[in-house]
């Protein structure tokens, strides 16, 4: 028990010391803290430490104001370097091109230089062995030059004098690239584009129909290509965005495409007619030309559609009026509107014929006011069974023969006497290679169930086509009813730019080796904007842009033997010739062909 006692008595002695020690501490504790108080309390310590701070915050204001003193000084020391500086500033490239040092105007220069030279080049664009080129000025291409020099001119001159000099370090030390916008108008790229759509081998044709006598005439359509037009488009711009001149070619981009399903139910809609007599009226003057009723059995169609043919003729019921515009006379068409002749070479007996019976198709058609006339619908298919000869024809950068050749100088001709009678047109394209018989500008190509020739009578009364070809001239003639104001007009075309021909070698096993022989010569393509300047009484009214046309050269086609000589051998020379004449290709006959001379 005793020793229990000891241990209780050791733990009591040993907290009471432990309670000590914290007593004395806090004390101590306590008088450092009222003594600290009272020294802050003291005015001399306090006024020691406000001069201390006050101290403090002088040397940064110091410190701050001799910083931003140099600032200035440095900035007023580099803008009086800069100040009479009127030249663009170091560091600064448009499209890679260093401008450094450059005044506005020599700036201008170089760069204008380089995209008028890009602006210049042709565009080559290919489809296998097919190829042609689009031209930047005919796309009316324009690059935002000045708009760039500006704006390099302007940077360390368009704000303070703080930023601007910020700017000019900046730009001195890591450099600044700025970009020439490009523009071209898209309308007329695509137009370009369709155009070269219709000679592109391959390219879909699709079904189509005509009437001849009383047949239906239904022509299935074709599979094949045709251009991605938007994807072209872009490759052109990103070709074009380029500074650099690309030399390669532009693959075409192509689509295959399968053509509509013959819908016989939207064709009987379209020629279906009743049969009306033709009549004219003089208060107010309007003529109502005759009608042929048409009709056909749909369903007797339907069945023979379902025959695996190529094309297809479809009975027609004809039903003749029993007054005709020729039985009105010459009152209900008094005026001669206008009138516009060709020349074509009787010595060509098939052709000859082809225009003569273009011509009777033509010939006394009526179209109403508000009426779009078709030329391929008129004419309908060229075929033998037609009565369509055998004629030249362009194809692929040759001439050959093909059904109904000749048939485009009707269309051009008719094209003529359209513009001249002041009437609308609603669909026209030049051919591939300037013409014979027109001058560039002037023509009209056809081509069965890909390009058609379409005017719309935009008069007030209806007109009707006189059409002949007969003695090496063919002529056609627009009557009717002469309005208050008839006007006339004149034509103007421009050539923007030539393209040169090249020269193309064909292997030919009936010439011995080593002898040539030209099968066709070749002419320069051109690049044309037509003007068509419309007077009244002798008085100018008005001068407007007619088209922008685009004929491709004629290649220069040179036989080359090859008789009496084995393949290696022939490669040979070919490689040869190929080293020693610039621009000549070979190439291989082509068979593909379509009507568009």
């Amino acid at each position: 028990m005793k020793k229990i006692f000891l241990k209780e008595d050791s733990k009591k002695k040993k907290i009471k010391k432990s309670d000590e020690q914290e007593e004395k501490r806090t004390e101590k504790k306590s008088k450092n803290i009222n003594k600290k108080t009272k020294e802050n309390e003291n005015p001399k310590y306090i006024c020691t430490k406000l001069l201390e701070a006050r101290k403090k915050r002088t040397t940064i204001l110091i410190i701050s104001i001799t910083i931003i003193m140099l600032l200035l000084i440095v900035s007023t020391i580099f803008s009086i370097i800069n100040i009479n500086n009127e030249n663009i500033i170091s560091g600064i490239s448009i499209e890679g091109i260093d401008i450094s040092g450059l005044s506005k105007k020599e700036a201008m220069d170089k760069i204008q230089n380089l995209y008028e030279e890009k602006k210049q080049k042709e565009i080559g664009i290919r489809y296998k062995e097919y190829e042609t080129s689009l031209n930047p000025t005919i796309m009316e291409v324009n690059y935002e030059v000045e708009s760039a020099v500006d704006k390099a001119y302007l940077i360390g001159r368009d704000s303070n004098i703080f930023v601007n000099n910020y700017n000019i370090l900046f730009t001195l030390i890591g450099k600044k690239n700025i970009n020439v916008e490009m523009k071209l108008n898209e309308e007329v790229a695509k137009k370009t584009i369709q155009d070269i759509n219709v000679n592109l081998p391959e390219v879909i044709i699709e079904s189509s129909y005509s009437m001849e006598g009383d047949k239906l005439i239904i022509t299935k359509g074709k599979e094949g290509i045709t251009i991605d037009i938007d994807e072209l488009i872009s490759r052109v711009k990103e070709n074009l965005n380029n500074i650099n001149i690309i030399e390669d070619d532009i693959d075409i981009p192509v689509i295959d495409k399968k053509p509509e399903e013959i819908d016989i139910d939207k064709i009987h809609n379209e020629i279906y007619k009743e049969t009306k007599d033709a009549y004219y009226t003089k208060e107010p003057f309007t003529v109502y030309p005759e009608v042929e009723g048409i009709d056909f059995n749909v369903e007797e169609a339907k069945k023979i559609l379902q025959e695996a043919k190529e094309e297809y003729e479809i009975p027609l019921v004809i039903t003749k009026p029993s007054i005709t515009i020729g039985d009105i006379g010459t009152e209900a068409f008094p005026d001669k509107l206008a009138t516009f002749t060709t020349r074509y070479d009787v010595s060509n007996k098939d052709r000859t014929v082809n225009l003569v019976l273009a011509c009777q198709k033509l010939n006394e058609k009526v179209v109403s006011p508000g009426e779009v006339f078709s030329y391929n619908k008129t004419l309908g298919a060229r075929t033998v069974a037609a009565g369509y000869k055998n004629a030249k024809v362009y194809s692929n950068g040759e001439v050959v023969d093909g059904i109904g050749g000749g048939i485009c100088q009707i269309s051009s001709t008719l094209y003529n006497s359209v513009l001249l009678a002041n009437l609308e047109i609603v669909e026209r394209r030049n051919h591939q290679f300037v013409t014979s018989y027109l001058p560039a500008g002037r023509d009209a190509t056809v081509v069965y169930g890909m390009t058609d020739f379409q005017f719309k009578n935009t008069r007030k009364y209806p007109i009707r086509i006189v059409a002949s070809a007969q003695n090496g001239i063919a002529t056609i003639s627009i009557y009717g009813l002469k309005e208050e104001n008839e006007y006339t007009f004149t034509f103007n075309t421009k050539t923007i730019t030539s393209i040169p021909f090249t020269v193309k070698y064909v292997e030919d096993s009936t010439l011995p080796v080593g002898t040539e022989k030209i099968k066709q010569k070749g002419a320069n393509g051109l690049k044309t904007e037509t003007y068509i300047t419309k007077m009244l009484n002798g008085k100018v009214v008005s001068t407007t842009l007619l088209s922008k046309d685009t004929y491709d050269a004629m290649n220069k086609i040179v036989l080359k033997g090859t008789k009496g000589t084995n393949v290696n051998n022939v490669q040979k020379q070919n490689d040869e010739q190929k080293s020693n004449e610039q621009n000549n290709i070979i190439v291989q006959d082509n068979k593909n062909f379509i009507i568009a001379d």
